[in-house]
């Protein structure tokens, strides 16, 4: 499978990448794709088919706690520190004609 990757792909990948790459590096990058798909081919050759299907690697459990209040209402007090209220609310000065 390595012998697809060509320079063409290498220099397309940079692009997209925008990466500016040296010969070199353009080498060791073909390289390490092709490592990449071999291993993505040897992947491909297992026998998966006992293997039931997951939505996470981990067990995910429901981590939710319960919807407790525990302050309690404290309107008043907070409006106690408005300078202006009206109905239970803060008044303040209309901004938007």
């Amino acid at each position: 499978m390595a012998n697809i990757i060509s320079d063409e792909t290498i220099d397309y990948v940079g692009i997209l990448s925008k990466l500016e790459l040296s010969d070199q590096e353009k080498e060791q990058a073909k390289k390490d794709m092709g490592r990449m798909l071999d291993y993505i081919d040897k992947l491909n050759g297992l026998d998966t088919s006992q293997v039931e299907p997951m939505s996470h690697v981990f067990p995910v459990h429901n981590v939710f706690r319960e919807d407790v209040v525990t302050n309690g209402d404290v309107r008043e007090d907070i409006l106690e520190n408005a300078p202006e209220q009206k109905d239970g609310q803060f008044q303040v000065p209309k901004t938007v004609e």
